[in-house]
């Protein structure tokens, strides 16, 4: 079995409704990428659609870095889902350890909610005080309750990170502190941003309260986004010697909402000022667009020795793409999977996914499921498509070697 292609060239003008497609080369190499018209000081970001997750803006979003504070997005996520999954309930309580309080606390210097050592602290405030305040007393002392100390919860957190999607993101703590082991892309703290926001709405309204009064402290929203931006409803800002200034960054207008993510600045300002260009950007220039409507047949896979010689491919949502309002994108979409498929073949079976291309960067990407089954075929099918694969292999091995 190889990967096979697909290609479809889709041109998307001002003021259509819906988008054409034509076959097309299947090679995209040596496209220019797109001049996208903005420039930011970040050496590391990208802003995309949480809708759809199409991609607007990407600079060296797959460089590995230390993402700081906005590694308490996934210590965060951990939590919402135990909470979801009735693992947890917000009403218990956690003891603050004496590595929390110096560590995380008062004693350290750093972002804290000020949890008193000893003292016993409900999960709903231990996450307020995380979330809003950046405290990393909240995030040690989640850790420790859940996981009995936070080096074995961040082995959980990388584990649950790979199991969401999160294939570049490892984890050494639970505050984003310095540590050889905390490694995130931009695009994966990009995707973890639009998974929270998606899968945990409710809880995800916490990274817009303004500040949290908690045991007669008062304290603001440590993420000066929110001040900035007005649309801007999260989620996280911070920094490590090592790895620089970061933010993760959200806002909604007009019902359309925007995440961006820069890391790796060398001034808190610059970092601020970056995010706040990209959002301000993409809500300027862009508009979403559907390329293909959900159950839709996209393309077909061929098939081995099945009794059909090929099957229907088909998203299961639609697949929308942010496009320039101004009109005029150029993209390339591809169907990629390994194929032929081996039949039998289950209606609704995954087979590969459909990349859509916005000059050199994929600009969104979805699973593509089959539209019907496919038996076995007769012995003579199987017969035939044996040795046309075994022709098929041997004239590729004979190309390779010229």
């Amino acid at each position: 079995m190889v990967a096979a292609f697909l290609a479809l060239t889709v041109i998307v003008a001002a003021g259509l409704g819906a988008v054409t497609s034509r076959a097309a080369n299947n090679s995209v190499q040596g496209a220019k990428k797109d001049d996208s018209g903005v420039e930011i000081n970040a050496p590391t970001a990208i802003l995309i659609e949480a809708k759809s997750g199409s991609v607007l803006f990407e600079k060296n979003p797959d460089q590995v870095g230390q993402p700081s504070s906005m590694a308490k997005l996934m210590t965060a996520e951990f939590v919402f889902n135990a909470l979801r999954g009735g693992e947890i309930k917000g009403t218990d309580q956690f003891v603050v350890s004496e590595n929390a309080w110096r560590r995380g606390g008062a004693p350290a210097g750093g972002p804290t909610m000020f949890a008193a050592i000893h003292s016993r602290v409900a999960i709903d405030d231990l996450l307020r005080g995380m979330i809003i305040v950046n405290g990393n007393d909240s995030a040690m002392v989640l850790a420790e309750g859940i996981a009995g100390n936070e080096r074995e919860f961040a082995a959980m957190l990388t584990k649950r990170a790979h199991d969401i999607g999160l294939s570049q993101s490892s984890f050494g703590n639970a505050t984003g502190m310095s540590d050889p082991d905390n490694k995130m892309t931009v695009r994966d703290i990009a995707k973890l941003a639009r998974h929270i926001i998606q899968t945990y709405p409710d809880s995800y309204k916490l990274y817009n309260e303004r500040d949290f009064l908690w045991n007669k402290i008062h304290q603001q929203n440590r993420n000066p986004l929110l001040n900035a931006l007005t649309s801007a409803d999260g989620l996280s800002a911070g920094s490590t010697k090592e790895g620089g200034y970061g933010m993760a960054g959200s806002a909604v207008q007009d019902g359309l909402r925007l995440i961006a993510v820069v890391n790796g600045v060398s001034d808190p300002d610059d970092r601020l000022a970056d995010a706040k260009k990209l959002l301000e950007w993409g809500f300027r220039n862009f508009e979403l667009r559907t390329l293909f409507a959900a159950d839709h047949v996209i393309g077909y896979a061929k098939v081995f020795g099945g009794d059909s010689r090929s099957v229907g491919l088909a998203t299961r949502d639609p697949v929308g793409v942010m496009v320039q309002k101004a009109g005029g994108d150029k993209l390339i979409a591809r169907i990629v999977y390994q194929g032929p498929v081996q039949a039998p073949i289950q209606a609704g079976q995954q087979v590969g996914v459909i990349r859509v291309w916005r000059g050199a960067n994929v600009a969104v990407e979805s699973p593509l499921y089959t539209t019907e089954a496919v038996g076995v075929g007769s012995t003579m099918r199987r017969a035939v498509d044996g040795a046309t694969e075994l022709m098929i292999g041997l004239f590729r091995s004979g190309t390779e070697k010229l």
